[in-house]
């Protein structure tokens, strides 16, 4: 059996007030720090994981630092885990990208399987990299506990695919930072036994 547990970077500027934050090269925030700390202590007292794999941006990085050292093992990058390439809108704040293009910008929202970011991704090309993802990780650990870091946007990317939901589902699945997902998968049957679970974090006075 492989068991995927999912992760989010934890806290970032431009999660609140929003931006469209993609490829920004972002730190974590002492806020952000706390929570991968949190999530490490989680991980590494119920998994046994073999290995983690990380978005190569730097919160994601850090966030994989922590759980790999509570856990006693490395992190490695993995490129298809990155967050979605919002081109021109990349740090532009909800109001920037609003008043760039307010039809794209409604569009995104509404029926976000219908656009392209310009000078950037689709969902399509997303969730094409989550499920390289998931044919590597099932294909190389057919047998351990691997823990995947990264975005909000690929997270639910490879949800959908998991669940086997459509791309027009993108909004319904919410992932907070550093929420533990938790999914099995055992030759065709995949089993999804926890979606963005929080409880290690509700020591974090000040979570934003």
């Amino acid at each position: 059996m492989t068991k995927i547990v999912l992760t989010r970077h934890g806290h970032v500027e431009g999660i609140k007030p929003e931006r469209f934050r993609g490829r920004e090269p972002l730190e974590l925030t002492t806020l952000g720090r706390q929570e991968a700390a949190a999530v490490a202590a989680r991980i590494a007292g119920r998994f046994r994981p073999h290995s983690v794999y990380t978005s190569p941006m730097r919160r994601c990085v850090a966030t994989g630092a922590a759980i790999a050292a509570a856990c006693g093992i490395s992190a490695g990058t993995c490129d298809d885990l990155n967050d979605i390439d919002y081109g021109a809108w990349q740090f532009k704040s909800f109001a920037e990208a609003e008043a760039l293009d307010a039809g794209l910008f409604a569009t995104w929202f509404a029926t976000p399987q219908l656009i392209r970011f310009p000078g950037g991704e689709s969902l399509q090309d997303l969730v094409a990299r989550a499920g390289n993802v998931l044919r590597i990780v099932v294909a190389q650990h057919p047998d351990d506990t691997v823990v995947l870091i990264g975005h909000d946007s690929i997270n639910r990317a490879l949800l959908l695919l998991l669940l086997d939901q459509p791309l027009s589902a993108y909004w319904r699945v919410a992932q907070d930072p550093c929420c533990l997902n938790e999914i099995d998968i055992v030759g065709g049957t995949i089993q999804v036994r926890r979606i963005n679970e929080t409880s290690h974090l509700e020591a974090l006075v000040s979570r934003s």
